[in-house]
């Protein structure tokens, strides 16, 4: 099993420096959260670290405590953006779990009871409702 090195033209790391535009739900010095283009549901965002790494597995050990401080801030506000039964919190690691992004990055998406997960096919959303629900969450964010 040959570890793979970190791409640093992986769509995040783009993002990360602003080459492709996202909506940004929150950021600081170590984290970015932002809106999947292919949600699963509405809200979906991802919670990224600003430090390179693949995945889990190659991660400095530091990465966590930021990375999952903003998971759990985040999971809060789109839960009450959304007024959502309950929160998914995934994070996938290599091909064989389904990642697909090799950049670190834990998925947080609102869920609502007898409502399932929209599968994975990568239809795009329109960018206004990604910004509309981008807002809603920096709203639960500031309150």
């Amino acid at each position: 099993m040959a570890e793979t090195a970190y791409d640093t033209d992986n769509i995040f790391a783009k993002i990360l420096r602003g080459e492709i535009p996202s909506h940004r739900i929150y950021e600081d010095e170590a984290v970015v959260a932002f809106m999947d283009v292919m949600p699963q549901g509405p809200g979906h965002t991802l919670v990224v670290p600003k430090v390179p790494s693949r995945n889990l597995l190659d991660a400095d050990p530091v990465t966590f405590g930021p990375l999952f401080t903003v998971v759990q801030k985040v999971a809060v506000a789109v839960r009450r953006a959304f007024n959502a039964d309950g929160v998914t919190v995934m994070q996938f690691n290599e091909p064989a779990s389904g990642q697909t992004v090799y950049h670190l990055h834990v998925h947080v998406i609102p869920r609502f009871d007898g409502i399932a997960l929209k599968p994975h096919t990568g239809a795009m959303e329109k960018p206004e409702v990604l910004a509309e629900n981008a807002g809603r969450i920096r709203a639960a964010l500031a309150s």
